[in-house]
Formats: C-alpha cells, sequence, structure tokens
C-alpha cells in the first residue's frame, strides 16, 4: 500500500508537454522509516483539516510490491489542482517539531486566541509560550524554559505552572483581578485502542472559559453578592441617525446618554451560580442608572459596537469600570422558545408575548454567550423574571453612589454604607436578596405591606425570630449548591449540605406553623381587626410556598447512602496529599513542570488521570479502605463490600498459613506502586523464605521480597473488587445527582422563602436595636417624617457616645419643595441623604429611622451632591454636575423624591444664582415633584418668594461669649445669611494670619454682597 505524500504534492506543477514520461523514484524518501511516518502524519493532519476528499490522488498506480513507483505525468492532472478547496497553508518542516504536549498547547492558544490558556499536566496547570512570559510576573510564580524536543533547531518555550490545588487562587487573579478570560485545557485518558495507534496517553481539550460574568462555583466568588452576566441590546441604526442631536440637545463630545435618540433598549442577565435570570425593557437615558442597579461582572454587546461611530456608547459605560466583551452578532437570533432547553422550569405565565423585542434579542444573544463559554455543558437556569419599572423605585446611578447605598463615595468601601450598616443577615443568598431589595425598592402597596407586617410579627415575637434566625444560621447556600449539579460539578459535600439545609427547612416550616396554630388561639381585637388578619396571614401565607415532600424524600435518600465519617477521612488524606504535594511542588516546577518531571514525584504523589474523582485516592496502598457511601447505599454495593470482606479474610488466613508454612512470623502480605503484592520478611526469616523462593524482588541488609503465586492471585481479585466498589460508588452519586436536578425547582423556590425569612429577621432586629419605626405607605405625593434621623451616621455617632439631631420633613401640598440654608458643616447635606435613604428603607419594606414617618409611594429617586470631575473625558467639576442636574430636570415625575445639594457653586456666583433659581423654578413648575434644595446663594430665597408652595428652612451656629460655637443641626423654618466659613476654616487649621485677611475681606465684601 502506498500512501500519498507531501513532496509528490508538491511537486505537482504544470510540466512542458514535451515531458512525456519521467521516472520518479520513492525508495530514497522511503528509506527512513522515522522521516515517512513524521511526513505521513502531517500530511494526514492537514488533509484532515478539510472537510472533502482530494481526488486527483486516486491516478497514482500501484504495481505489486515494487519498492518503486512509475507515475506518467500525461496521466495526471496537469496544471493548478481545483478542487473547490482553499489552499493549504504553507507551513515548515519545522513546525511538528514540537512534542504532543506543546502541540497541543499551542492548537490552543491558536483556537481561543483571546484567552488565557492554562494546561492541566499531571497535578499542575502550566503557561507556554508568551502567556508565561506575559502572566508568570503578574501571578508571580517563576518562570523557566522547556526543550521543544532532544536536537531540534527551535528555542526552548518559556513556560511557568502551579499545583492543580491551587487553580481557585490564580483564576482569582486573571478573571476577578485582571478581567481576564481564560481556557482551561483539562487532560483526558485515552483509552487503549487510541494508545496502541501511537497516540499519547492522554489528550488535552478545552473544558470550559472562565470569564469575569460566567464564574459558577469558583471559590473565589463574593458570596454575598450576585456575579451578574449582563447583556444589552440596542437598534445601532437608531442611535447613529443624525437626529440626536435635534431631540436631545447638547454637544456630542459630552459622554451623556441624554444626547442619544430614545430609543428601546432590551436588556437580560443571569447568575450563573444561582441559576437568576431577568430581563428588562428600557430606554437609553436610563441606561446607565438600569446597569449600575444591576452591576454586573460583566456586559456582552454586539462586535458593532466596537466601530468607531459607536465608541461613545462603550466609554460611558466603561468611565463606570465594566468589563465589556464584545460577540459577533447570530445569523438566527434566537427566539424564546429557543431559551427553553436551558431552564429548568417554564412557568405558566412564561408567555413570549410578555417580552418586548429588546428582551428577546438581548436574552438570546446571552444564552449564546453562555453556552459558547461552557463548551457544551448545559445549565438550567430559572424561568426568566421581567423586572418592570413601573414596579420598582427607581434610584438612578448618581443617586446610587451619593446615598452610599452599596458601597462609600470616598473610596468605595463596603464599610459605612447602608447596606453595610443593615446587613444583619445570616445566610449568604439572604444577603444578596437584601442588596437587591435595596437597590430596586417595591411599588406595590400589597407588596410592601406583607413584608411589613412579616417584620412587625418577628418583632413582636422574639421567640419566633430567635428560633428563625437559629435555624437559617444551620442552611447552606442551596441556591449556589443546586446550581453545580446543573454543570454536572455536585459532589458528596455538596449532597449532605443539601441535606442538612432541606431538613432544617422542614424544621423552621414546624416552627412557623406552631406559631401561627398559637396565633389563633388569642382574640382579635374588633377596632383592628383588618390590620390584625392580614397580619395573622403573613405566616401562613408564606408556609404554603414551601415544597417539601419530594425534597425531603431526597433529603433522607442522601443521608442513607453518604458515610459522612468516611467522607471526613477522605478529606483528611486529601490534605494529608496536598501538603506533600505542595513540599514538592516548587522543586519541580525549578527544573520544568513538565511530565518527564512528575516522575521524580513519589507514586502516591503523582496526579491521576482527569476523571471523575474515585472515592480513594488509590486502591490497595497498605492503609485501610476509606469509603464515602454506606454499604447499605445499594443492594450491589453491599454485595460488593461483602466479597470484599470475605477476600479480606482470605489474605488474613494466607498470611498466617504462609507464617506457619515458612516458619516467618515476620511475614506479611503487602501491595506497593512498584512491586504490587508482594510477601515481605525480615531478619532471620529471610532466609527460610529464600529456600523456597530464591528470586526476591527487592532486598535490603535485613528484609527482603518475594512474590508468591497465591497473594498474586488473590490481591488481583481484591483490586478488581475495590474498582468494582469505587465504580458503584459513583453510579449512586450519579442516581443522587439525577434526583438533584430533578427537584431543582423546588429546592430554588424553598430557598427564596428562606431568604425572604432571612431578609425580616434582619429588619426585626434593626427595628429593635436602633428603634424604628414601621412606616406608612400610601397612593399620594405627601412626605411626612417626624424625628427622622440618617441610619448610618446615627451608628457611627452611637459608636462614639454621641446622639444624632433627629429633623422633621413634611412635604406635600402646602410645600412642595425645600429651600435649605445655613452654615457649612451644619448638617444640611446630611438631611438631604437622610429623608431620600427613609423612603427607600420604607419601600424596601423595612421599619425606618423616626418617631413617625408616613410617605406617599416615590418612584424615582435623584441625588445631586457631592462633586468631582472626570479629566480624562474633558470634563470639568461644574460640567459633572450639569449632566447630573440635566438627568434629574428631565426624568423627574410628580411622584420623584429630588435632593439637590449646592448646585451652581462650580461657578461665578451670578452665574450660579442664574442656574439654581432656573432649576428651581422647572422642579416648581414642569417637574412638581418633592424636592430638597440646599444652597449658600442665599438670594435664592429671595427670587423665591413668589413660589407659594415653596418653604425655606434653615439651621444655626451657637455662639458663646467665649468665642467657642456649636452647631445647631435642628431645622427651623426662616433663611440664614450667614454660613460661617471661617469657623470651619479656622477648625481645619488654616493660618491665623490667613483667616485674619479673611476676616477683612469678607467684611468690606458685605455690602455688596448683601444683594446675595
Amino acid at each position: 500500500m502506498l500512501a500519498v505524500r507531501r513532496v509528490p504534492f508538491r511537486r505537482l506543477t504544470p510540466q512542458p508537454s514535451s515531458c512525456l514520461s519521467t521516472r520518479h523514484s520513492y525508495s530514497t524518501f522511503l528509506a527512513s522509516p522515522v522521516l515517512a511516518a513524521t511526513r505521513r502524519e502531517t500530511f494526514a493532519l492537514r488533509i484532515g483539516q478539510h472537510s472533502q476528499v482530494l481526488q486527483w490522488h486516486q491516478v497514482v498506480q500501484i504495481r505489486g510490491a515494487k519498492r518503486q513507483v512509475e507515475v506518467d505525468l500525461d496521466d495526471l492532472p496537469q496544471g493548478a489542482i481545483d478542487n473547490g478547496l482553499e489552499r493549504l497553508p504553507a507551513q515548515d518542516d519545522e513546525d511538528h517539531e514540537y512534542p504532543p504536549l506543546l502541540q497541543e498547547v499551542r492548537n490552543n492558544m491558536l483556537k481561543f486566541s483571546h484567552c488565557v490558556v492554562l494546561t492541566r499536566v499531571g497535578g499542575f496547570y502550566e503557561l507556554y509560550f508568551h502567556h508565561a512570559d506575559e502572566y508568570a510576573p503578574l501571578l508571580n510564580i517563576k518562570k523557566t524554559k522547556r526543550k521543544a524536543v532532544r536536537g531540534s533547531k527551535r528555542p526552548a518555550v518559556p513556560m511557568a505552572g502551579f499545583p492543580a490545588y491551587q487553580l481557585d487562587r490564580y483564576l482569582k487573579i486573571l478573571v476577578q483581578d485582571l478581567n481576564k478570560h481564560v481556557a482551561i485545557s483539562d487532560e483526558f485518558l485515552n483509552d487503549a485502542v487510541s494508545k496502541a495507534k501511537g497516540e499519547p496517553a492522554y489528550t488535552r481539550r478545552v473544558s470550559r472559559i472562565v470569564t469575569p460574568g460566567t464564574l459558577i462555583d469558583e471559590h473565589f466568588m463574593d458570596p454575598w453578592e450576585n456575579n451578574y452576566l449582563l447583556s444589552i441590546h440596542v437598534d445601532s441604526e437608531v442611535l447613529g441617525k443624525g437626529g440626536a442631536v435635534k431631540e436631545s440637545p447638547g454637544t456630542q463630545s459630552v459622554s451623556s446618554m441624554l444626547n442619544f435618540p430614545r430609543t428601546e433598549v432590551g436588556l437580560a442577565w443571569i447568575d450563573l451560580s444561582s441559576g437568576d435570570f431577568l430581563t428588562q425593557s428600557t430606554d437609553i437615558a436610563s441606561l446607565p442608572s438600569a446597569v449600575a442597579r444591576i452591576k454586573p461582572r460583566e456586559i456582552v454587546l454586539d462586535s458593532i459596537f466596537q466601530e468607531k461611530e459607536h465608541l461613545r456608547m462603550v466609554s460611558i459605560l466603561q468611565e463606570d469600570g465594566h468589563v465589556i466583551t464584545f460577540q459577533d452578532p447570530l445569523e438566527q437570533p434566537l427566539t424564546i422558545s429557543d431559551w427553553v432547553p436551558m431552564l429548568a422550569d417554564v412557568v405558566e405565565d412564561f408567555d413570549a408575548a410578555n417580552f418586548s423585542a429588546g428582551e428577546v434579542a438581548a436574552g438570546g444573544s446571552l444564552l449564546h454567550y453562555v453556552k459558547h463559554q461552557l463548551l457544551g455543558s448545559t445549565t438550567r437556569l430559572q424561568a426568566p423574571i421581567r423586572h418592570q419599572a413601573e414596579d420598582h423605585m427607581s434610584i438612578d446611578k448618581n443617586s446610587l453612589r451619593a446615598l452610599e447605598i452599596r458601597t462609600t463615595i470616598r473610596d468605595n468601601n463596603h464599610e459605612g454604607s447602608l447596606l453595610h450598616a443593615l446587613k444583619k443577615t445570616v445566610t449568604k443568598s439572604g444577603t444578596r436578596l437584601l442588596t437587591q431589595r435595596l437597590s430596586a425598592p417595591s411599588m406595590s402597596l400589597s407588596t410592601i405591606n406583607d413584608r411589613l407586617d412579616l417584620v412587625e410579627e418577628m418583632v413582636d415575637y422574639p421567640q419566633l425570630r430567635q428560633d428563625v434566625i437559629a435555624l437559617l444560621g444551620q442552611t447552606f447556600d442551596s441556591l449556589r449548591i443546586v446550581t453545580k449539579f446543573t454543570v454536572g460539578r455536585g459532589d458528596a459535600d455538596d449532597l449532605m449540605e443539601l441535606s442538612k439545609t432541606i431538613f432544617t427547612t422542614s424544621e423552621i416550616v414546624h416552627v412557623l406553623r406552631d406559631h401561627s396554630t398559637s396565633r389563633k388561639s388569642i382574640l382579635i381585637d374588633p377596632e383592628n381587626a383588618t390590620v390584625e388578619l392580614r397580619r395573622r396571614n403573613c405566616l401562613p401565607s408564606l408556609e404554603k410556598r414551601f415544597e417539601l415532600m419530594k425534597p425531603l424524600e431526597l433529603a433522607q435518600r442522601i443521608q442513607e447512602a453518604i458515610d459522612e465519617e468516611g467522607l471526613s477521612e477522605f478529606h483528611r488524606i486529601e490534605n494529608d496529599e496536598a501538603a506533600e504535594m505542595v513540599d514538592a511542588a516548587q522543586d519541580v516546577l525549578g527544573r520544568e513542570a513538565g511530565e518527564e518531571d512528575l516522575k521524580a514525584l513519589p507514586k502516591k504523589l503523582q496526579p491521576k488521570p482527569h476523571m471523575l474523582a474515585p472515592s480513594v485516592k488509590g486502591a490497595t496502598d497498605g492503609r485501610d479502605d476509606v469509603w464515602i457511601m454506606r454499604r447499605s447505599a445499594s443492594k450491589k454495593l453491599k454485595q460488593l463490600h461483602e466479597i470484599l470482606d470475605s477476600l479480606t479474610e482470605e489474605k488474613t488466613h494466607l498470611e498466617q498459613q504462609l507464617r506457619l508454612k515458612f516458619c516467618a512470623q515476620s511475614l506479611t502480605l503487602k501491595w506497593t506502586p512498584n512491586l504490587a503484592h508482594i510477601a515481605h520478611v525480615k531478619g532471620k526469616d529471610v532466609a527460610r523464605v529464600a529456600a523456597h523462593y530464591p528470586k526476591s524482588l527487592s532486598s535490603s541488609k535485613t528484609t527482603r521480597s518475594f512474590q508468591i503465586p497465591e497473594w498474586t492471585q488473590l490481591g488481583a481479585r481484591l483490586d478488581e473488587t475495590r474498582y468494582r466498589i469505587r465504580n458503584e460508588e459513583q453510579r449512586v452519586l450519579g442516581e443522587l445527582r439525577e434526583e438533584v436536578i430533578q427537584n431543582l425547582v423546588k429546592i430554588r423556590r424553598n430557598a427564596a422563602v428562606l431568604d425572604e425569612l432571612d431578609v425580616a429577621c434582619t429588619f426585626a432586629i434593626l427595628a429593635i436595636d436602633n428603634h424604628f419605626i414601621r412606616p406608612i405607605l400610601n397612593a399620594g405625593t405627601a412626605h411626612n417624617i417626624v424625628g427622622g434621623r440618617h441610619p448610618v451616621v446615627e451608628a457611627g455617632l452611637a459608636d462614639g457616645g454621641r446622639k444624632f439631631a433627629p429633623n422633621d420633613c413634611l412635604l406635600g401640598d402646602d410645600e412642595r419643595i425645600w429651600l435649605i440654608t445655613g452654615p457649612n458643616m451644619a448638617g444640611k447635606s446630611t438631611y438631604l441623604r437622610q429623608n431620600a435613604l427613609i423612603s427607600i428603607l420604607a419601600q424596601t419594606g423595612s421599619f425606618v429611622p423616626a418617631s413617625y414617618a408616613e410617605i406617599g409611594l416615590v418612584d424615582k429617586v435623584f441625588s445631586r451632591v457631592g462633586s468631582a470631575d472626570n479629566l480624562y473625558q474633558e470634563q470639568s467639576t461644574f460640567m459633572i454636575e450639569m449632566l447630573e442636574t440635566a438627568h434629574i430636570l428631565k426624568e423627574a415625575t410628580p411622584r420623584s423624591f429630588v435632593i439637590m445639594d449646592e448646585v451652581g457653586r462650580g461657578t461665578t456666583p451670578e452665574d450660579g444664582i442664574a442656574v439654581g433659581y432656573a432649576c428651581l423654578h422647572y422642579l416648581y413648575h414642569v417637574n412638581q415633584c418633592r424636592t430638597l434644595f440646599a444652597t449658600h446663594f442665599h438670594a435664592l430665597t429671595d427670587l423665591t418668594k413668589g413660589f407659594e408652595k415653596l418653604g425655606c428652612y434653615c439651621n444655626d451656629v451657637a455662639e458663646e461669649p467665649d468665642g467657642k460655637f456649636s452647631y445647631v443641626h435642628r431645622l427651623r423654618k426662616g433663611v440664614n445669611r450667614q454660613s460661617h466659613a471661617l469657623k470651619v476654616a479656622r477648625v481645619a487649621g488654616l493660618p491665623e494670619g490667613v483667616v485674619a485677611i479673611a476676616a477683612e475681606i469678607l467684611q468690606q465684601l458685605k455690602p455688596a454682597s448683601a444683594t446675595h
């Protein structure tokens, strides 16, 4: 048989007609079998890259067993070969001088060029080529070089690596800190047939791509926050229209979504770790606020937005620190019916008509991206939930930051934020729900009151609250646990945690049921019958949402199948081996960390093939067997353990027989990695056994090892039984995994109810500890707060032994706007923020820091406080201020709540007063919303005297005869035309000379500024 080779293929060029018969000898080419095999493999590889078969080679004739082949060129096609295929790329002869491992790495790096490729090599993950050069310093790991092939002309290949058990540590740096995409190439054991064909022992292929938004069960994930991946769909043609400036006055150079034409934006976002799937339809102006609320770890956009004309929108998103990934649009966009295979349940109201075209497009793009990153692995998401803007209070991007709801303004820290002050939750998923509610409070009176009823029940009944909190502390994050099983990652530990959570959930249901029963025995006060009946129904309605029958059966099955003590022992052994691996790792890495170097490791430390983890690390390693499944987990498992017990007894009996037969009491039957099943003797017993078995396998001065046929046969049976036990354990684990998937929807729903209980208990603790009261919510537009306080500032003062000065806020039909003046540092900004926070807390379903609170529903909260410039985007402090003000004036409605502080201060006093007055005029006459407006431009109080529904309020400074002063934080009706800035300057430490000069100048300016 003659294989068509690359050399003749290269020589097939057009020939002159005079060359009628030319003889080509292949004997030299075939003389070197190694070269022939190499070229055969090379050519086969290249031809295999095409889907068609070349036809021209069929004319080559084979004559008997001759070593030479005569080819008549007239019989061959002349000219260029046209077979419909692209021309094969030119390739140097040295291209395959890389060994199989490096060639696989090289291929993966070419295929996944947008990723950092981590390749599993035994017990290590390794970086090669330019990835090693670039990322080894960033990962702080040692870089070395590996020879391509002995005698190769190629330079040594840069490489770096780390032990496999440290994967999460380095993934955190690459994915979370550096925002890289990482392709994880794992090794898979080839079967015997493949090895016989000359293929390597392992095949390495990329099994998953990890990106910032597609984390599933990585240990470095923040358990207290959702890890959202967001897809945004915008019609690029609409954005490209020239009418943008006409519809939204402004210069195109200013980075603001207000400068884009109003168009629908479709949003879809998921958290792969918990299965959450949500969609929303919004407009381009509200996009930054929606993205800020979602707080995605990664945003997916169509690749068309990489084009120059769309870069402004991308730059606006990037300004807020978002990681953006571009994806080529699908030729055939996914429809809602295409979503179903990735969903765990499709509820009755899951109707395609409920979703806008933008949401469908964004959802399709999102799921396509996820499917691509998981590389064939499936996931089971929850049915998509539409985030309806009208059902939630909107807190714009600037307000989320200025009100410090999730992080502080100054250093972006969690400590010092509203969330930090409220976080008394005992579960991780409960904290995530609390964050979601604070970012998007409800607009439904019934929903808010249901939440407040539950909180009040927990406040009034301490024993109920304590019992629920204690039980919640025994649960695990089942939302994220079950998601592991949807992608084939759940293990025995996850099953045990899940079963314990299900049993604890059952106990919580009993606590709720007992409390409801006892409440029914108490008579209802006729005067408060409606309210009391509603409150008594809050726990029974919550209890009905639990579905426990099937999950309890699953939990019982898990408890009966898994041996928790065996599992603990298995982890102890695993940790011991990991500790030993640490000692050996650096030495191996220092030499090259390739497959050959791993042979230097002790056998028990050598890594296992990449496959489903067995119950124990070794089959017969001289220790007692450790099993993670109970014998009663299945009938077959019970039978196999009985066989193993019988074989173990047979081994003990054989050992005793051999000791008697050879008169060798030191004889023991063992198994070692190198010698397999041996009889080991020492001392004087060596001579006695050697008389029967003169050939020893190993020896030392005092010991010797022999191979005894009886023990070899028995040991093989023991090994086979252990192997069958491990397989059966994996089969049982597989069944349990399937049962988890079957109960996926019920487990997720139960977890959601537990989270609601956790948040309710948190709000109850806050109400008791901080003296919060239940707010009254109505459908009006008034704001009636008596004795309101800032929840975060009050907590900070309490730590220092100081008290917070409460203030009232009475906005409504009589006074819709409060214009507030007063000295610096007197608490105007705190007052503004506290009233916005009280509205947010009330609609979240929490009690509020006040003596009395009656609040009309707020649809949007806006704030213009604080200032900062953006020099990179050529935006001054005043420009930033005006951008935020423009957003408020264009988006606020009569139901909104607006706080504005020092509008116009970034320019001259005259310009500032003009801008400030214009904003007040617009808010009063056009927006007509509840507004708190703080200013140092006292002239505004005179300019707005004609505004009947605008009230002027102020705070003061109390001065003593000796020059000392203190702030009066309580507001009073009126105007304070003294800012007392020099007092603040003196306290700040300005030189007295500077303060004195400032006082003189201020005295001179007073007559001129009297009009201001």
